[in-house]
């Protein structure tokens, strides 16, 4: 039997000669070789624990002989010993030529079913995987002894080109792994220069980089690298891949978080963007929110706000979307409030960076969203103050931070009666009716919509915007060319008139009832216009001025003619007109 087992190990068969040189060819084919054993180990379905060991220590080797296609460098300058090394490396691939044809022997063996016994082919996978183990060292050791490789002596393999295989593909992000792996501090740089190049260029790259579990553990590993533009280029590769939904786990699991957050602490500017950036993707999944806590992200994130006067301002709005992203847990939004959250909300959103601004005043609408405790204090502590600050048209904000500051005032102060009547007083009407009449198209659009919000938060807020003016610009939208802008106007008008003193003052105008009875046109099949420009008109017939104004329109007959339709709001107001119509009657008979 003992004849027979070496007549079928192929380390003894004379079929596989052993190769004598360590070329860049012969070097390419075992690179290859193993690349195809390591795929074709996938697809085995006994032995898996041992088929694992095996694809790891097969993986290593391959790194080390893609550097290889290169002549090790000489250390200090002793070419003996350079030679002595370059003859090591020639017998060790000669080995692991061997070892790597007993590999491919035994998987095809293992996919088939072949083998003799379960015990004897466990033997040999032992065997197999102490070798591959007795390789991966002795390789280590060579390159151990020659230092780590330079970028001037390192065989630089070509980017493929546009269109490529994704085997080119993966083959250039393995040799990229090898250089940041075993390189000098310039060839890592080099490395992730060039894999940054190409995740931007081809979203494949990135997926590759995922699926090389192990390069996503390397990157986090050298966020911690002193070199700032290691630092640097690692946190913009690990952000560029936290773009990815389905690839945020991986980055979770590789332990990326803590990296970051020291990042945040201590690293270059342009690192702590890429950081920042990379853990706002990562928060938008509420359950990584404690990862980043345990981390002490909470508290860096905090101290980086509290001290924006003396950090980069690009950092602080980033800073306050991260915070925002995670007071969806209870416990870690209280301990940002215990911790001053609020106030350094308000003192940033009273600066002048903009991000910082529409970042705190974000920050402060999803601290204060369904909790009016907090609602509260935000408004106690100044905030809706600062943020109408920004609206006023005095001041020198840009388009957008008015923007984010109209949202926070609607969600933080709309909310109450006696928030509105604060708004009323802090004289913020005037400064939306200023931007109605004078703003340019955007800011223009952007008041009315807030406007329009407005008067249904209170009778109180209904009367004063009647008093200084609001119904006239609401008018004015009733022909704008948007649908929807002209639907929004008309239920406003339709609120405004609930209230006594504001329908007269609306009757009085001849032009707002004619041309409010001439948009009730029939014809043109606006019936979802009609029901707030029936319901102006329904409100207006209550005002003796206003009914005769209306009975003696020419445009009284669309009304009519959408009464005999069926419409209610319709009837009732023909209902309203005939009974005053009657009433003149009597009246006019009881006289005479």
């Amino acid at each position: 039997m003992g004849e027979e087992q070496k007549s079928n190990d192929p380390e003894n068969s004379r079929n596989y000669p052993s190769p004598s040189t360590t070329g860049e060819e012969e070097i390419r084919r075992l690179i290859d070789d193993i690349e195809s054993i390591a795929t074709l180990s996938h697809t085995i379905r006994v032995f898996n624990i041992k088929w694992q060991v095996i694809r790891k220590k097969l993986e290593e080797l391959s790194v080390f002989l893609v550097t290889a296609e290169t002549p090790l460098p000489p250390r200090n300058n002793h070419n003996q010993n350079h030679y002595q090394q370059n003859e090591c490396l020639s017998e060790a691939v000669a080995a692991i030529s061997v070892t790597v044809r007993v590999c491919r022997d035994l998987a095809n063996r293992c996919i088939n079913v072949s083998y003799s016994g379960k015990l004897l082919m466990q033997s040999e996978l032992d065997r197999v995987i102490s070798k591959l183990d007795f390789a991966v060292k002795g390789v280590t050791d060579i390159y151990n002894s020659s230092g780590v490789v330079t970028g001037d002596l390192a065989l630089v393999v070509l980017k493929p080109g546009l269109g490529s295989g994704r085997e080119d593909m993966r083959f250039y992000v393995k040799d990229l792994w090898t250089r940041l792996k075993i390189g000098d501090t310039q060839m890592k740089r080099q490395a992730l220069v060039s894999l940054n190049e190409v995740i931007a260029e081809d979203e494949k790259y990135v997926k590759i980089v995922i699926e090389m579990g192990d390069l996503v553990i390397l990157l986090a590993n050298c966020l911690d690298s002193t070199d700032s533009c290691i630092q640097e280029q690692c946190a913009f590769a690990i952000a560029a891949v936290s773009g990815f939904s389905s690839y945020k786990g991986v980055l979770i699991v590789s332990g990326v978080i803590g990296p970051l957050i020291r990042v945040i602490e201590k690293g270059s500017l342009k690192a702590k963007e890429s950081a920042i950036r990379c853990l706002e993707k990562l928060t938008e999944n509420g359950d990584n929110a404690w990862a980043l806590s345990a981390h002490g992200g909470v508290t860096v994130l905090l101290n980086l706000c509290s001290n924006y006067d003396q950090v980069d301002v690009d950092l602080i709005g980033p800073a306050c979307w991260v915070l925002r992203n995670l007071v969806g847990v209870e416990e870690i939004k209280r301990f940002m409030i215990e911790g001053d959250a609020i106030s350094v909300c308000i003192r940033i959103i009273k600066g002048r960076d903009e991000l910082g601004q529409i970042g705190a005043a974000e920050f402060l609408q999803s601290m204060a969203s369904g909790d009016e405790n907090v609602r509260q204090l935000v408004i106690k502590e100044g905030g809706a103050r600062a943020l109408a600050r920004i609206v006023d048209p005095k001041s020198n904000y840009s388009f957008k931070s008015r923007e984010s500051a109209l949202k926070a005032i609607e969600n933080l102060c709309y909310l109450s009666v006696e928030s509105v009547n604060m708004l009323i007083g802090y004289g913020f009407m005037d400064q939306i009716l200023y931007f109605l009449r004078k703003g340019d198209t955007s800011m223009q659009e952007l008041a009315f919509k807030s406007a329009c919000r407005l008067c249904g938060t209170s009778e109180d807020a209904r009367k004063s915007m009647g008093d200084i003016g609001f119904m006239a610009e609401f008018v004015k939208f009733l022909e704008a060319k948007s649908y929807e802008i002209r639907e929004m106007a008309a239920e406003a008008l339709s609120i405004m008139v609930l209230v006594p003193k504001n329908r007269k003052k609306f009757a009085n105008d001849d032009h707002n009832i004619g041309l409010i009875l001439q948009l009730v046109d029939p014809k043109e099949g606006n019936s979802g216009n009609f029901k707030f420009l029936l319901s102006i008109i329904l409100s207006l017939s209550s005002c003796n001025h206003a009914r005769r104004k209306i009975a003696h329109s020419g445009y009284v007959k669309n009304i009519e003619k959408l009464a005999d339709a069926g419409v209610s709001d319709a009837k009732k107001i023909v209902r309203k007109l005939s009974a005053n119509r009657f009433r003149n009657m009597l009246n006019g008979i009881w006289h005479s």
